[in-house]
């Protein structure tokens, strides 16, 4: 599962959950970078956070694919 969830972060995949408010994203400036830089919203602000604390953000909080209030959602 990880696995796969790496592979949509790096095309461009938000995860999130629209109830709490709380995505996970890789920024557009960072999409083929070798060792890119997420980045973490939730309702107390943005914060950027490596891809090893990317997966587990979406594992523990059972994060799903999600459109984003902003930035709606990927084409993938």
């Amino acid at each position: 599962m990880m696995i796969l969830a790496e592979a949509k972060l790096r095309v461009g995949v938000i995860y999130g959950d629209s109830e709490n408010h709380e995505y996970v994203y890789m920024p557009a400036s960072e999409l083929g970078v070798k060792d890119p830089v997420c980045v973490y919203e939730d309702r107390e602000g943005r914060f950027d956070v490596d891809m090893h604390e990317a997966l587990r953000l979406i594992r523990v909080r059972s994060l799903k694919p999600a459109k984003h209030p902003i930035w709606g959602e990927s084409s993938c």
